[in-house]
């Protein structure tokens, strides 16, 4: 039986520090992309699936994001404020677990996004995550299917999706975009200080349940740099999903 979802978690506490000097005196979620900040776009895509409530960590220029987020009215925000002290991927979605909840949620990053070119990404997700099988379902797109990336891939699927770490970068492979499905248990023990999700994906790995979920009708993209901006804004603008 399908897990409910009905809770993400959005990762936007970093510094954002490659998109400088943009990044100076905004903090990079709430930098306009083709007209909508990514941190929008990205809180769109989990009401679109049906979200309700959402969590946002904070750090670099909170105050902005949290004053950002008060504006919005759907879907119901909460902030995990990591401004004293930043904890990375996995010790922020860490501190941010007594706000989550015991039962899968989303984890959704605020400076990466796609567009759908049909159905909800997310909430296909959501139905194809099964805690049965899976302790983590990880969003993957191929390099043709993103603008602004300038690195290699990050995982092999095998034919039942399974991930595996890819063992050349530059091979064949598929990257991780920004976005999974999570079963809270996997946290189990861990402490909220700094350190990467990174960890929580090894493990998985090695207990043959991170699985992934292609972005197949759609379009993913990062934006790290100013050039890199002003290449997903002409990718926005051609209207190539």
């Amino acid at each position: 039986m399908t897990a409910p979802v009905s809770t993400a978690m959005v990762l936007a506490a970093g510094f954002g520090k490659r998109l400088r000097p943009i990044t100076d005196t905004v903090p990079k979620p709430l930098v306009p992309v083709g007209g909508r900040t990514m941190l929008d776009r990205t809180l769109d895509a989990a009401e679109t699936a049906g979200i309700a409530r959402a969590v946002v960590n904070v750090h670099y220029l909170g105050e902005q994001i949290i004053a950002h987020c008060a504006s919005r009215q759907t879907p119901a925000t909460s902030i995990s404020d990591e401004r004293d002290a930043i904890l990375e991927t996995g010790g922020g979605v860490v501190k941010a677990l007594p706000l989550l909840g015991d039962t899968p949620f989303a984890l959704l990053n605020a400076d990466t996004f796609w567009v759908d070119g049909g159905r909800s990404t997310l909430a296909a997700m959501i139905d194809a995550f099964d805690p049965a099988r899976m302790d983590m379902l990880l969003l993957t797109a191929r390099l043709d299917d993103t603008t602004g990336h300038s690195g290699g891939v990050d995982f092999t699927l095998d034919a039942g999706s399974r991930i595996a770490r890819a063992p050349d970068p530059a091979g064949a492979g598929v990257i991780y975009a920004g976005a999974a499905i999570i079963d809270p248990a996997v946290f189990t023990g861990a402490r909220a200080e700094p350190h990467s999700l990174n960890r929580y994906f090894d493990a998985a790995i090695a207990a043959g349940r991170l699985f992934g979920h292609a972005l197949e009708d759609g379009h993913w993209y990062t934006v790290g740099t100013p050039d890199g901006l002003t290449e997903v804004e002409a990718h926005l603008a051609a209207g190539r999903v």
